[in-house]
């Protein structure tokens, strides 16, 4: 029986040899292509390779005529070589001129040539190139020769990504893996960040591509598909009986291809015809993203992103990759690009070397996106094909201001992003110049600048920022970072820390906020509902579990001995929660008192409103709590029934809008009434525009992040506050709700020379 993977391996030998070699590139790609056409037994091999352009020129060719390289060119999507490009799938033709697509080259003097096979030159999904053999006699080449046509092609796709054929591109063109890209999406978080491309979860670049013994290498991928099967039942066995629905699905979608023996079959024949394991991986997984992206089922295209996640998996178990080895080859501008992260993922990175996040998905309100603020990086989110088109160590530029991005940016667009970034740190040290100066609008009234935070790392930032205090402090993000749950010591050490930075400045601690899209792995019962958004959260969760708040009390309380201490309680409902909670916290201070504890030397306890429910028991609220603060970005979700994590609906419903401002208007008024010191924190606090519409329907305290204090500073203190309000309760006591309320602020704020 003839052993059909002879030739391949024979074919990977020699060009693993000349791999090795000290060759220019264009003598490299001629004798490549020799070796090729030897081994194949064909009378032409030649290579196509994809110009930015959109244009495939013969960069090598045995067989055809030697004049025709770097003259004969082909649109994508014309002639053979075009089409196998456009659809990224090989063609094998007997007869290939009765072929429709057929386009006649003269200088290449390839029309007595009748049998042609073509493979895309493919690198992680990307067409970089097409690789051709032609015989004059009609025939139709063998599977296993497909197959060997496809490994070589890998090999080629790694010395384009490598950069060696640019030497060879004429002055004025560029290969396609290397043309600059702008891709428009939306604004997370201002700024903007000049750096390069670091990949969250990278496509791991094989180097290793020939095997020296078969046996071995099938050895290595049967023990890493078991380990990656044992993790994926693992994964599945910790859930709970009654979670279900489409995390679920998704596991289970994960285990059938890890078990999918056309898969594994498909891997085990590449590892026979010469190539690693993990080489193995790459070229399977690039061939079958590269069919998939052209299906015009939506689903199945979806299921890529599961099988992207599987091959990734398993290529770190082969070659025990983790995540600190990148972490130290971070470059000192790093710009991080990913699907989607979450907020301790983000952490994990040294915040000196991070320039800018980019995300394909989220929302601005995703708790990434708000960590990132607080870090103070630029965010751009919804930039579709982000991670496919970038390289590791790509340049890159984020625009959060505009919501864009630019890879591989030409000379003049970096230099004029430069003078950008030049431009923002002259306004960032205007911003700094204001830190001390009183928050006072034009007219006189005094305006109560907080900050939000959650970490360690944002405490420098308050006196930075010139802030008054801090507004909200997410105790939560403590609980998000760590593996399993903060000690009471650890909690206790944080608080103390932050109330020491504050230095006497008011700051307000929210008690932990988990569930809905906040989840820890280390707790089971969290998010696994089919509505998690409006589940098991926040005060709900730490009165059905009393232990986590008189923990987290026990810590606050002695943290604060000698200082004030303000404590709010997240997603109240109803009046008896704040009563439950009361109650818990009073036995905590008796608990202490007993033991003779260093107290607080006076306790707050507020409430956030963030569920439309407490609009009805205002004054109820007020009467029980010592101060409120607005969530602004749960309550506008809940009000216009708008998921805050669904992209879909990121910009469809407008917080600047006069029914939601009517709803703030009335927890503002109230608070006078009542005497209520009331916050704002929230989207809404961050922007100078949106920051004026607040203090227009009343509110006096707002917390945003430290970056956009210096902004919203700038703006205030031009504003003649007294004919704001007076606009703006004109605007909202109309009976239309249809108004402008953004573009009259505009307006207002053109008129009065006021900064945004």
């Amino acid at each position: 029986m003839r052993d059909t993977a002879a030739g391949p391996r024979l074919l990977l030998r020699r060009l693993r040899e000349l791999m090795a070699e000290a060759l220019e590139p264009q003598a490299r790609l001629d004798r490549i292509v020799h070796h090729i056409a030897q081994n194949m037994v064909a009378e032409v091999c030649s290579l196509y390779v994809l110009r930015a352009d959109s244009v495939l020129e013969l960069y090598a060719t045995e067989g055809l005529n030697p004049g025709s390289v770097h003259l004969a060119q082909l649109r994508l999507g014309q002639g053979l070589v075009g089409t196998i490009a456009a659809s990224a799938r090989p063609l094998n033709l007997p007869e290939a001129q009765k072929h429709p697509a057929f386009a006649y080259l003269p200088e290449t003097g390839e029309e007595i040539y009748n049998s042609f096979l073509g493979v895309p030159v493919l690198r992680a999904g990307r067409t970089l190139g097409v690789l051709v053999v032609q015989n004059r006699t009609m025939r139709q080449y063998r599977e296993d020769e497909v197959e060997a046509l496809e490994t070589t092609a890998m090999v080629i796709a790694e010395m384009i990504a490598t950069g060696d054929l640019s030497r060879l591109t004429r002055p004025g063109l560029e290969l396609d893996l290397s043309r600059p890209v702008t891709i428009n999406g939306m604004s997370f978080n201002e700024g903007v960040g000049l750096g390069h491309v670091v990949l969250h979860e990278p496509r791991i670049v094989v180097t290793n591509l020939f095997n020296e013994d078969s046996d071995e290498e099938l050895r290595r991928l049967e023990t890493a598909l078991g380990s990656l099967r044992l993790s994926i039942d693992d994964m599945l066995s910790r859930r709970e009986v009654a979670f279900e629905g489409e995390h679920r699905e998704v596991l289970e979608a994960y285990r059938m291809f890890a078990n999918d023996r056309g898969w594994v079959r498909r891997l085990e024949e590449a590892i026979r015809n010469g190539l690693t394991a993990e080489a193995a991986v790459e070229k399977v997984q690039s061939d079958m993203r590269a069919r998939m992206l052209h299906m015009t089922d939506p689903y199945l295209r979806e299921r890529m992103s599961d099988f992207d996640d599987l091959a990734n998996r398993l290529l770190r178990m082969l070659l025990g990759h983790g995540p600190e080895a990148m972490a130290n080859a971070l470059p000192r501008d790093a710009i991080v690009v990913a699907r989607t992260m979450g907020a301790a993922e983000l952490l994990d990175y040294p915040r000196e070397k991070l320039r800018g996040l980019v995300l394909e998905d989220g929302a601005v309100t995703s708790h990434v996106v708000i960590v990132a603020r607080a870090m103070g990086i630029p965010v751009t989110g919804q930039m579709k094909g982000a991670v496919s088109m970038s390289e590791n160590g790509d340049a890159i530029i984020v625009d959060g201001d505009d919501g864009v991005i630019h890879l591989r940016p030409q000379s003049d667009v970096e230099a004029a992003y430069a003078e950008k970034v030049r431009f923002r740190a002259r306004r960032q040290e205007l911003y700094r110049e204001l830190r001390g100066k009183p928050s006072v609008t034009k007219d006189g009234v005094q305006i109560d600048l907080m900050m939000n935070a959650g970490l360690a790392v944002d405490l420098p930032q308050l006196s930075d920022s010139g802030a008054a205090g801090i507004g909200l402090f997410r105790t939560e993000l403590q609980f998000m970072v760590a593996s399993t749950f903060p000690r009471a010591e650890a909690q206790e050490r944080l608080y103390r820390d932050v109330l020491e930075a504050a230095d006497g400045k008011p700051v307000t601690f929210r008690t932990i906020d988990i569930g809905g899209d906040k989840v820890l792995p280390y707790f089971k019962g969290v998010g696994q509902e089919e509505n998690p958004a409006l589940g098991w959260r926040a005060v709900r969760l730490t009165l059905d579990r009393p232990g986590l708040l008189r923990t987290q009390m026990r810590a606050l309380l002695k943290a604060a001995g000698g200082r004030e201490l303000r404590v709010m309680l997240p997603m109240v409902t109803e009046i008896s929660e704040i009563r439950q909670a009361r109650e818990i916290i009073d036995r905590e201070v008796r608990h202490l008192s007993r033991f003779a504890h260093h107290l607080p030397t006076k306790l707050k306890l507020g409430a956030m409103i963030e569920v439309p429910s407490l609009m009805w028991q205002l004054d109820e609220l007020m009467s029980v709590v010592d101060f409120v603060s607005v969530g602004s970005n749960d309550l506008f979700q809940f009000v216009t029934a708008t998921d805050r994590g669904n992209t879909q609906l990121a910009g469809r419903f407008e917080p600047i809008s006069i029914p939601f401002l009517r709803l703030l208007r009335q927890i503002a008024e109230t608070g006078n009434r009542t005497g209520t010191s009331v916050t704002l924190c929230g989207e809404l606090a961050g922007r100078p525009i949106s920051a004026m519409a607040l203090l227009g329907a009343g509110y006096r305290s707002i917390s945003m992040s430290p970056a956009a204090i210096g902004p919203v500073k700038a703006m205030l203190i031009e504003l003649p506050l007294e004919r704001l309000t007076r606009l703006m309760n004109e605007t909202l006591d109309a009976h239309s709700s249809e108004a402008d309320v953004r573009a009259m602020l505009h307006a207002f704020a053109a008129e009065h020379d006021i900064p945004l």
